[in-house]
């Protein structure tokens, strides 16, 4: 009885710390999390590049958004191994846009977004990615900053 207590006790403190993020995902992760935001802002480049603007009601640019977003979200207070292993995966996942000379900038701009308010285009993104309708108020002061902040990233990547 004495022991089955100690492992509901480590399993409830376990599931605790993890819905906290107090625990990073494994290398895996971060080598997949990076490479799927890699290729999230190669496609908002090649977006940005070809209209001149993040259309905020397009279905693609909202979803590679809230790739982008999540990713970023995975940064702050990540160790130094998993930041390393996410750049190698966003360099591969952005097809090498991103490289060794702006992947320094590129990450702290990721990491500049964990900080904004994301949380309208994050709704609308996972609205959008289960197929619901969705609407972005794009005079919102935190969709704002955000795509200022995108716009600035996706130029480091000329």
């Amino acid at each position: 009885m004495k022991l089955f207590k100690c492992l509901a006790v480590a399993s409830a403190a376990v599931i605790l710390l993890s819905s906290c993020s107090i625990l990073k995902s494994s290398t895996a992760d971060a080598t997949t999390t990076g490479s799927s935001t890699g290729s999230a802002l190669l496609g908002l480049y090649k977006i940005l590049k070809a209209t001149g603007t993040l259309d905020l009601s397009d279905l693609t640019t909202l979803i590679n958004i809230g790739k982008v977003l999540l990713g970023a979200n995975t940064l702050p207070g990540a160790t130094q191994s998993f930041t390393d292993l996410f750049a190698n995966g966003l360099i591969s996942g952005s097809a090498q846009l991103v490289n060794s000379s702006n992947v320094g900038g590129i990450i702290e701009g990721l990491k500049g977004l964990a900080n904004l308010d994301t949380s309208v285009l994050t709704q609308a993104a996972a609205a959008a990615t289960n197929g619901n309708s969705f609407q972005v108020n794009t005079a919102n002061a935190g969709v704002t900053a955000t795509v200022d902040s995108l716009t600035s990233i996706l130029q480091l990547m000329n």
